[in-house]
């Protein structure tokens, strides 16, 4: 059976509905910068998530083909992930979608090195005639957080992250979103199979004691 990280990591990607606080080690990621609406239709997050999800799948399926990565396992390709923050703002606006920086990240398996990474770059290039120069190789430990499963549309966020604010609070810590930890999103739903009113998103804030 395929590895699921998951299933396996249920700590990290399948909290309770209400907060709690988690310590979040160094992985690695396949990840995408850029700007902007992520809604807005053939725009700059839409040409992340293609080369974000071609890169994700030329590595899952590289035993497939004469390239064997050492150490390689069957595994589910991990959930989208994304990190957002607008210049100015301390938290997020929703009303203002426009003015997003953004980090979509996939996460890699611990067998894929910078240099198989760099591998499944090539590959997908001489493969697809596409430019992935924007994909890189990004190693984020995230520390310290306060997370807890969203339910519902994403515009509902800001009830989520009230209550993860209060509860990092009571339990004496503070809200320590900067220029180098970010607003995190892990979603565990496709928008475009189900309504906004099943999607679940994991959401995590990075914190501080007061």
């Amino acid at each position: 059976m395929a590895f699921d990280y998951k299933k396996e990591y249920k700590e990290f990607y399948l909290p309770q509905g209400k907060p709690s606080i988690i310590k979040i080690p160094k992985m690695n990621f396949i990840a995408v910068r850029g700007k902007g609406d992520p809604n807005e239709e053939n725009g700059e997050y839409q040409r992340a998530m293609s080369l974000l999800y071609t890169i994700a799948f030329t590595i899952k399926m590289s035993y497939k083909g004469s390239h064997k990565i050492e150490g390689y396992f069957e595994y589910v390709v991990p959930p989208l992930e994304g990190l957002w923050w607008q210049d100015g703002i301390k938290g997020v606006d929703y009303q203002n979608k426009n003015t997003f920086n953004w980090i979509s990240l996939i996460r890699l398996p611990e067998f894929v090195t910078e240099k198989e990474f760099n591998w499944a770059i090539n590959e997908a290039t001489t493969k697809k005639k596409v430019d992935f120069s924007d994909v890189e190789y990004l190693s984020y430990e995230e520390g310290l957080c306060v997370q807890c499963m969203h339910f519902g549309p994403y515009d509902d966020e800001p009830r989520t992250i009230i209550a993860m604010d209060n509860f990092a609070r009571e339990n004496d810590y503070e809200i320590d979103i900067n220029e180098s930890r970010h607003h995190h999103e892990i979603y565990l739903g496709d928008p475009r199979r189900c309504s906004p009113s099943n999607l679940k998103t994991v959401i995590r804030h990075p914190i501080r004691k007061k």
